[in-house]
């Protein structure tokens, strides 16, 4: 007889469900696609492994500072680092900048620099910070995810074929993509 009871009640969720009305595209949650989604943009591995000491930048969007002997190291987010003597720390002067794409983070610990490069892991050697050096990456030392950093949105799947994805642009799109987060 429970048998029976639940069978029955089976075949009316499945009926009831059925006769649910359905828009022509799914739609995930309560967010329904707007005809914009979010596109990968992507780099080739040489681009993002080349690091290159260059003159001195003025800091736009500075992140962690570390200091290490006279020297300070300012992240500028996802872009490098820069070196500044602060021998006078009424005026410190910006010897030079350190080019890493993909950095957010840096640590120091002696004579080393640690600093991520996307999913690279990089330890370069700053006994003289005039003249920093890599002295080794670490390839997918760090997770990266290839989705963009919000949520309730629809974006192209990363496709790593491609390359590695460096950013993510809202662009206009013609149909909903796959992929939802």
């Amino acid at each position: 007889m429970a048998m029976k009871r639940t069978l029955l009640a089976s075949c009316l969720t499945l009926l009831m469900l059925s006769c649910y009305p359905r828009d022509s595209e799914p739609f995930v949650g309560n967010v329904k696609f707007d005809g914009t989604g979010y596109r990968p943009v992507y780099k080739n591995p040489e681009e993002i492994s080349k690091v290159e000491v260059q003159a001195a930048q003025a800091l736009k969007t500075p992140g962690k500072i570390y200091t290490f002997d006279r020297y300070l190291f300012i992240n500028e987010l996802g872009k490098g680092i820069h070196i500044i003597d602060n021998t006078d720390p009424k005026k410190p002067e910006n010897l030079s900048f350190v080019s890493i794409l993909g950095n957010y983070d840096i640590a120091v610990k002696d004579n080393w620099l640690y600093a991520d490069n996307f999913s690279n892991l990089l330890v370069i050697d700053i006994a003289n910070p005039k003249v920093p050096k890599v002295v080794k990456s670490i390839p997918n030392a760090i997770p990266v995810h290839n989705y963009p950093p919000l949520q309730g949105i629809y974006f192209e799947c990363a496709d790593e074929k491609k390359g590695v994805v460096v950013d993510w642009e809202k662009v206009d799109m013609a149909k909903q993509p796959k992929c939802y987060r």
